[in-house]
């Protein structure tokens, strides 16, 4: 059934793709895509060694594992699970808020986001946090 009703499944596909919205409609760009940093892995397994610091070494692990952060030009999206299956998207303009803390000497960071209905959205372990923080800002409209 590579045909239907006279066309083939790549025309449509395509015939779909082209046809998203109005031609005024930007592209939905992707600003950054990726998990925490992998440096926040490393330095927690080094202090895994130790039984105190075990339990953060663990949550790191699963941080490098089952989460990712997504930035694109209209939403904020989080995925996070075993299998991906837990996903949170909102867009810049349900942001109040942007604050940020450096974590290792600088080289990675936590970002929380303030949502208008006063949620927190905590992004621990972002590379390139300070980027991202200004960007998110910047996209949002308010002043940081």
């Amino acid at each position: 059934s590579a045909q239907i009703r006279g066309r083939s499944r790549h025309s449509l596909i395509r015939a779909a793709a082209s046809s998203t919205g109005p031609s005024s409609e930007r592209k939905e760009e992707v600003f950054f895509d990726g998990g925490p940093h992998y440096g926040d892995l490393v330095a927690n397994l080094v202090f895994g060694f130790t039984l105190f610091w075990l339990p953060l070494t663990v949550a790191a692990v699963f941080r490098a594992l089952f989460l990712r952060y997504r930035f694109t030009t209209y939403r904020v999206t989080i995925l996070s699970g075993l299998t991906g299956g837990d996903r949170k998207d909102f867009k810049y303009d349900a942001i109040k808020d942007v604050k940020y803390v450096p974590r290792f000497i600088g080289e990675w960071g936590d970002v929380v986001i303030t949502l208008k209905d006063d949620t927190k959205v905590e992004l621990k372990s972002l590379p390139r946090f300070r980027e991202i923080a200004k960007f998110c800002l910047d996209k949002s409209g308010v002043s940081g």
